[in-house]
């Protein structure tokens, strides 16, 4: 069987009792259902209106953006087409017409 490691100590030497691991070295202990949770936890991203985005959507801006480095400005409503969702601050990246490739942050998109 393979064990979590200890959240407290990090030791290997972790056993199951019940519905609980148990750490012999230090004494800690935590639930087992914590464990498999964390594991299928996936980042949720939404738009400005709470709907949940996924990879493909269309979505639209909902205010004037400066891009970053040109003079240029991505227009309120604005579509955006087949976006692709990624980990960190902007959230979302994707190819807008006549700009080039972009990351935008979720709270300034709706889904179109």
């Amino acid at each position: 069987m393979d064990l979590p490691k200890c959240p407290g100590c990090g030791s290997e030497y972790t056993y199951a009792d019940g519905n609980m691991f148990v750490c012999p070295e230090c004494g800690h202990e935590w639930p087992q259902q914590a464990e498999t949770e964390t594991a299928e936890a996936e980042p949720v991203v939404r738009d400005a209106n709470g709907n949940t985005l996924s990879d493909g959507d269309t979505v639209v801006l909902i205010k004037d953006l400066k891009v970053k480095g040109s003079s240029s400005v991505l227009k309120m409503g604005t579509r955006v087409k087949n976006i692709r969702l990624v980990e960190g601050d902007h959230d979302i990246d994707c190819r807008v017409e006549g700009i080039g490739a972009m990351k935008l942050k979720s709270m300034f998109v709706k889904k179109a």
